[in-house]
């Protein structure tokens, strides 16, 4: 199934409505900043330090913490720099990114790429310079997977956008491992299954409550093409999923009693939340009635305790 957004006005006039004498600098370097979707890397980097102190046993070198997270944040903020230049013409029509600076006109789309660009080159330098090169070739594979296959290739042309385009979220996991070790393990790949599986039921919940929005641009996220209990369905399976796979770090080895305590208790609270919600679809509840956002902001605070627990337990062993 192919989906394409139909552009509200040409390429390149979004972005342009305001003169350079209405853009004042402050606000210019708020948008710039913007750009970046700060909320979103905040979430990316309480996935990237745990790890670290994981793959060391202990306290990584804090200069490494912030090389590594400053790398991490220039490089998710270009991806997502370049996510907004593309995503341009659907982003002035749907309510939730009708602020953005492309919209606004407080970037204008040439800045926008320039931006992105050049935060994709100097994360790329700063991480193999500065941590290694595995990490660099990790961060710019992330950065080349969320704009060319997920924005350009997935999110207009099926409903398995999200959970193949999430790819690109899970990165950061592998990439604070191998600043530590230069290497891989079996540690970061089950995390990053912990994070591939956790994305759809993340975001499915605001997609449904949004789904008006993708909707009208076109874009066929899951909740837009199937019905509430179909999607709840598949939140529930995936919540399962992850749930399990969250579980195998201790019996390889890699974690003790804490974190599988912290796992089994954020775990079982989301399942509860999950098999609730389907409930509730079930019942063919609509609008405020199907909280669907109670698994959205639960999700961001199940993973914040996962990874949290990940960075303690090494001192608890």
């Amino acid at each position: 199934m192919r989906v394409t957004a139909v552009e509200s006005r040409p390429a390149g006039v979004i972005g342009t409505s305001q003169s350079p004498s209405h853009r004042p600098f402050g606000a210019r370097v708020k948008a710039f900043v913007a750009l970046t979707k700060p909320r979103i890397i905040e979430l990316l980097l309480i996935t990237t330090v745990p790890v670290m102190f994981l793959a060391q046993q202990g306290v990584p070198d804090l200069g490494l913490v912030l090389l590594t997270c400053l790398g991490g944040y220039l490089s998710a903020g270009g991806a997502n720099a370049l996510n907004m230049y593309l995503d341009r013409d659907i982003d002035a029509l749907m309510d939730r990114t009708s602020q953005r600076p492309l919209v606004t006109g407080m970037v204008s789309p040439r800045e926008c790429l320039a931006f992105g660009i050049g935060l994709a080159v100097v994360s790329t330098l700063l991480f193999g310079l500065t941590v290694n090169w595995l990490s660099a070739w990790l961060a710019l594979g992330a950065l080349l997977f969320y704009v060319v296959v997920y924005t350009m290739i997935l999110k207009r042309r099926t409903s398995q956008n999200i959970v193949w385009g999430g790819i690109a979220g899970c990165m950061p996991v592998l990439i604070g491992w191998s600043a530590v070790t230069n290497s891989m393990s079996w540690a970061p790949v089950i995390l990053f299954l912990v994070m591939f599986f956790w994305t759809p039921p993340h975001y499915w919940p605001l997609s449904m409550k949004v789904k008006e929005d993708y909707a009208r641009v076109g874009v066929p996220m899951l909740p837009v093409i199937a019905s509430n209990k179909v999607v709840a369905k598949q939140i529930v399976v995936y919540s399962w999923v992850m749930v399990a796979v969250s579980l195998l770090l201790t019996p390889l080895g890699y974690t003790g009693w804490f974190y599988t305590a912290v796992a089994l208790a954020a775990g079982g609270w989301w399942l509860w939340e999950a098999h609730a919600l389907l409930n509730r679809a079930k019942s063919e509840v609509a609008g405020g009635k199907l909280k669907e956002m109670r698994l959205f902001h639960w999700s961001i605070t199940y993973v914040s305790l996962l990874f949290v627990a990940v960075a303690v337990d090494p001192f608890l062993r």
